[in-house]
This record gives structure tokens, C-alpha cells and sequence, in this order.
């Protein structure tokens, strides 16, 4: 079974929200909830089934520590977070595109 934990980033599966790029920020035996900041907000996560998302097992640090020491974050800063992991993500496949 995969590890999954709050803070790391998960891609949808399945669904409209379908290859969309979400930090979990809780998770259950069957389930997780997930936020983009933008149409998922902290106020209004999105509840999905683990079978229908692609763990990342990378951590988003900022997220499990403010997840962690109960602090206060902030959809601008799960946005950003997001917005700089789908930047390095297309990087790394640009890199591996041109080397093959």
C-alpha cells in the first residue's frame, strides 16, 4: 500500500478534475481531501478516493508544518506551492523528452 501523508502532492485520476495537481491535506482510511488554493480552497476541499488519485511523493514542507503545528495557511501560499511543483514537474519532462 502506498504511504500517503499530509502535505504531499497528489494528480487526479478520474473525474472533470481529471491530471489536476492537489496538496492533500488530510487523509482517511478510504480517503483524502484535497486543495489547489484556486477552485479547491482550504474552506472547501475536495474529498476523493485514494483509488482515484496519483500520489506524489514529494512534501510540500510549508503545508505539513503549518498541517502539523496548526498554523495558519493560506490558499495564496497552496497556490504558489502548486504552481512551482507543476513548473519543475514540466522541467524534469521536458528534460527527459529531449534526452530520449
Amino acid at each position: 500500500m502506498v504511504k500517503i501523508e499530509a502535505g504531499m502532492f497528489a494528480r487526479s485520476l478520474a473525474g472533470h478534475d481529471q491530471n489536476r495537481l492537489y496538496v492533500i491535506i488530510r487523509e482517511e482510511a478510504e480517503y483524502v481531501w484535497l486543495v489547489d488554493g484556486i477552485l479547491r480552497p482550504l474552506e472547501k476541499p475536495k474529498k476523493k478516493k485514494k483509488k482515484h488519485i496519483q500520489v506524489i511523493h514529494r512534501v510540500a514542507e510549508p503545508v505539513r508544518q503549518a498541517l502539523e503545528e496548526k498554523a495558519l495557511l493560506r490558499n495564496e501560499q497552496i497556490k504558489q506551492i502548486i504552481q512551482s511543483e507543476s513548473q519543475s514537474w514540466q522541467e524534469d519532462k521536458d528534460v527527459e523528452s529531449r534526452c530520449n
